[in-house]
């Protein structure tokens, strides 16, 4: 299987086609319906110049969108936003850490939405993230520099191609 570097297009693309070829993902949220949207902070070590939004939306276990979004965008059409450094999403898509220990610890910030839904959806927290991890991800802390480098241009570019 491809891997593909973390919060770049590719990645979501081959997640949501990984995600639509396994019945079984779909089953395991079955009943969630949200649309959830995920701020990555601002870490120029790490290539990611200014914050950057993913959004998952589901619908009775569907994953309907898995895309990249403006601030705008996500506070429109999303149901939460939810913010953290790329080190602590890299540990909860390694499934090094829970999201709901992070989330009441403050490692994950809710920036929109209530809190009563949030706690509605932590129990599907792990199986979303199994279902946005199909694809196995090389993170900017595990690139040489050259790579880096190459990755942060590459960024910076699809982002101002896409307004976000």
């Amino acid at each position: 299987m491809i891997t593909c570097q973390y919060c770049t297009p590719e990645w979501l693309e081959q997640g949501k086609k990984s995600f639509d070829a396994n019945p079984s993902l779909r089953e395991s949220l079955k009943t969630l319906s949200k649309k959830m949207c995920y701020k990555i902070k601002a870490d120029p070590a790490w290539g990611i110049d200014r914050d950057i939004i993913f959004g998952a939306f589901f619908e009775k276990g569907q994953l309907m969108k898995l895309a990249f979004f403006s601030e705008d965008a996500a506070r429109k059409e999303g149901d939460f936003i939810l913010s953290a450094t790329p080190q602590e999403w890299k540990k909860l898509l390694r499934k090094e850490n829970k999201f709901v220990i992070d989330f009441m610890k403050g490692h994950v910030k809710l920036e929109m939405g209530g809190l009563p839904g949030v706690l509605a959806i932590a129990p599907h927290a792990d199986k979303i993230v199994n279902a946005i991890t199909q694809v196995p991800l090389q993170f900017p802390d595990e690139m040489s520099p050259e790579e880096l480098s190459t990755y942060r241009t590459y960024m910076n570019s699809f982002r101002d191609s896409l307004g976000v």
